[in-house]
């Protein structure tokens, strides 16, 4: 039984995507910390992007929370990250009760689970645009579809104009809603749309000042001091067992020669703070700048990223590529989705370059063909993976662009989707080599 935080939490989220919530989350996160406050943020779900951006404007590492691949326990020990803060913002995925069809560890992976567990009250924002009273019948569905989940108050966003705003308030009120702040139609406020990784959005040009801008924004149309008064301390979580919490990350090694720089940096922080808490300790390395893993490293671990940003730079580096070849030769090199690839025996780029890769596996990918693959995966493990033994329950989320254009080498493991249907993307091992498609998230503590 979790005993609760006291720091009190609030739930970013909105009716659907593309609403504006990251540009509001963004623009609380800086405004609080320029206070002087510590904001603790999460994300709801299997991200990487969003919790780059968050710890560029916060200064605190964000925490995924995920109520799919994470069981009740292992949530009570990401929420822990908070206990030292003045504030916990924890921004949503997709509509607030938006989630895969099936139960997971803890819930459907919607971000109302985790407003539901917390007891973190919710700020929803509300795409106003083309609409003014009929919005707070969006809203008033929102407040009531769930009892157990609590509406804060509402953020409007792209108002049109004053008498817009008061149009659209005069429905709120009727609805008993309460207007936490109304954000004007701009464009200069919103994020540079390209995939940017950990590393990419602290390092991005001009990053600092979009925060900042951000902060200017929502401080001059948002209450902040209300809508702080809302947040609520989070509620005791009860769990069964503390089966599958973060100190039970099993470690692939005590000594892991872990890949890290623009092309290999998408790597869950529970993952790492886990195989620490376990006693393992992580020696990174750069492929970009031509270095190869540690010698006296125990395994490998290869994360996703953007190798096809890089592919011709990864193709170059021959040190790398010679040192991964000898390590595998006695030792285990795992790679996940963009470290998998880069295993791989070639992969072409979106203009149908062939770049070689470290061929310790047989497959090849293209960027030519785009093919989006997105969703939650559970894996059955038909051999070992680092850390786990053949026939482990393993939770992941899958998310990328590229085609297996050839797979010659033994399946990994047999992988579904959340529904349960099997996907083709299994994974494949060779030797002491392994990768998989999906981001491992936990083991799950079900089959």
């Amino acid at each position: 039984m979790s005993t609760g935080m006291s720091t009190p939490g609030l739930v970013i989220s909105a009716p659907a995507s593309g609403t504006g919530k990251t540009t509001l989350m963004l623009g609380l996160l800086r405004a609080f910390s320029q206070q002087g406050l510590a904001v603790q943020p999460f994300k709801s779900g299997p991200d990487y992007i969003d919790p780059a951006f968050h710890r560029a404007a916060s200064g605190r590492p964000s925490v995924n929370l995920d109520s799919w691949a994470m069981s009740r326990g292992m949530i009570a020990d990401q929420i822990s990250a908070g206990q030292d803060a003045d504030l916990v913002l924890a921004e949503g995925s997709m509509g607030l009760f938006d989630g895969v069809a099936v139960t997971g560890e803890s819930g459907n992976g919607a971000s109302a689970d985790i407003s539901e567990m917390t007891g973190w009250p919710v700020v929803l924002v509300v795409d106003v645009s083309g609409q003014a009273q009929s919005a707070a019948a969006v809203a008033k569905g929102f407040a009531t579809y769930n009892p157990n989940v609590t509406l804060a108050g509402v953020v409007l966003n792209r108002v049109a104009s004053p008498r817009h705003e008061a149009l659209t308030r005069v429905g709120m009120d009727a609805m008993g809603i309460e207007v936490l702040g109304a954000l004007p139609r701009v464009k200069s406020i919103e994020m540079p749309e390209r995939h940017l990784g950990l590393v990419q959005a602290q390092e991005q040009d001009g990053l600092d000042a979009i925060l900042t801008e951000a902060a200017k924004f929502v401080s001059e149309h948002v209450d902040l001091e209300r809508l702080r008064a809302a947040a609520q301390p989070s509620q005791p979580i009860s769990s069964p067992s503390q089966n599958g919490t973060v100190l039970d990350m099993t470690p692939p090694g005590q000594r892991i020669a872990l890949a890290q720089d623009d092309a290999f940096s998408f790597v869950y922080p529970h993952l790492l703070q886990g195989w620490r808490a376990a006693g393992a300790e992580i020696l990174p390395f750069s492929p970009l700048a031509n270095q190869a893993p540690d010698t006296s490293a125990d395994v490998c671990w290869l994360p996703g990223g953007y190798p096809e940003l890089h592919a011709g730079k990864i193709a170059a580096a021959d040190k790398f590529r010679t040192g991964l070849q000898v390590f595998a030769q006695t030792r285990p090199v795992h790679g996940e989705c963009g470290g998998y690839m880069a295993m791989g025996a070639a992969l072409i780029d979106k203009d149908g370059t062939r770049h070689q890769m470290a061929g310790l596996l047989g497959l090849v990918t293209s960027y030519a063909k785009r093919k989006m693959h997105l969703g939650y995966r559970q894996a059955t493990l038909t051999h070992p993976l680092p850390g786990f033994e053949a026939q482990s329950h393993l939770r992941g989320h899958e998310f990328h662009y590229s085609t297996i254009l050839e797979q010659p080498d033994a399946p990994l493991a047999c992988v579904r989707d959340a529904t349960g249907t099997e996907v083709p993307e299994t994974g494949s091992v060779r030797g002491h080599a392994s990768g998989t498609f999906f981001h491992l998230i936990t083991k799950a503590t079900t089959s």
